[in-house]
C-alpha cells in the first residue's frame, strides 16, 4: 500500500533522513520505533509533504505522491495524526471533525465515527481545549479517519496520555483496522503499546533503519535496550 525508496530529508544542508527504505502493506500496522530525536517525526512529516524529500520517492498503491502537496496527499488516501494532536481548542468536537471533511461529497460525520468513539458523541458540543489528553488524541484520530484513508500516519500517539487511555487506543486502532482495512503506521517508544497493536516493528537509529521484526519474533529485551540507550 505504502512503499518508499531511498529517502532522504534534510534541514537545510543537515541531513536527517539517511536512504530509508520500507513497505507497509494493505490492512498492515506498521510501528516505527526509536527515541527523541532519532528521525520518527522528521520521517512522518516528509510521508505527508510538510517536509520535502531530498531525494527517493514515495507510491501510495502505485500512485508517485512524493512529489505532491500535503492537501494532494490527503486526497490520494493519506491521513495524519501530528504529535501533539493539534485540534482546534476554540472549536467544538464536532467541528473539529468536520474540518476533515473537506474532500467529502455529503460533509457528514459517518456513525461509525461515533460508535468507535462514544466519548466524542457524549462531548460533540464541547470545546476542544477543554477535553483531555486522551480524548483529544481520539478526536484527532477521528478527524483523520472522516477523510477516509487508505494509509494512517499516527505520531507518538501515546504522548502525555495515561495509561488505562493508552489501552483504549490501542483497541480502537485494532477495531479501525478491521473495518477499514486501511494501513496503519504509527511512531512510537511505548513498548507494550507496540506489541498490542503492530504485525511489525521497525527500529530507526539517527536517521537510518537499524532493526526490524514481526511481533512474534520481537525480543523484548533488544528492543528495549535500542529505545533506552
Amino acid at each position: 500500500m505504502l512503499q518508499v525508496s531511498d529517502l532522504t530529508v534534510s534541514y537545510g544542508q543537515s541531513e536527517v533522513i539517511h536512504g530509508i527504505n520500507f513497505t507497509a502493506n494493505k490492512n498492515e500496522t506498521l510501528a516505527i520505533m526509536g527515541r527523541n530525536g532519532m528521525g520518527k517525526t522528521t520521517l512522518f512529516k516528509s510521508l505527508m509533504g510538510i517536509l520535502p524529500l531530498g531525494k527517493g520517492s514515495i507510491s501510495l498503491d502505485g500512485d508517485e505522491v512524493g512529489g505532491k502537496e500535503s492537501y494532494q496527499r490527503v486526497h490520494s488516501g493519506i491521513a495524519y495524526v501530528p504529535q501533539g494532536r493539534m485540534i482546534f481548542p476554540t472549536l467544538t468536537v464536532q467541528e473539529n471533525i468536520e474540518t476533515g471533511l473537506e474532500k467529502s461529497k455529503d460533509k457528514r460525520i459517518d456513525d461509525d465515527i461515533f460508535a468507535l468513539f462514544p466519548v466524542l458523541w457524549d462531548m460533540r458540543r464541547r470545546k476542544g481545549g477543554n477535553l483531555s489528553g486522551g480524548q483529544q488524541q481520539q478526536l484527532a484520530i477521528a478527524r483523520a479517519l472522516v477523510t477516509e484513508p487508505k494509509v494512517l500516519l499516527l505520531d507518538e500517539p501515546t504522548e502525555g496520555i495515561q495509561p488505562s487511555i493508552i489501552k483504549d487506543i490501542a483497541n480502537v486502532l485494532n477495531e479501525i483496522r478491521k473495518l477499514r482495512e486501511i494501513t496503519i503506521i504509527v511512531s512510537e517508544q511505548v513498548l507494550s503499546f507496540t506489541l498490542a497493536i503492530a504485525d511489525r516493528l521497525i527500529v530507526i537509529d539517527k536517521g537510518r533503519f537499524i532493526h526490524e521484526d514481526l511481533r512474534a519474533n520481537v525480543d523484548t529485551a533488544k528492543i528495549s535496550k535500542y529505545l533506552s540507550v
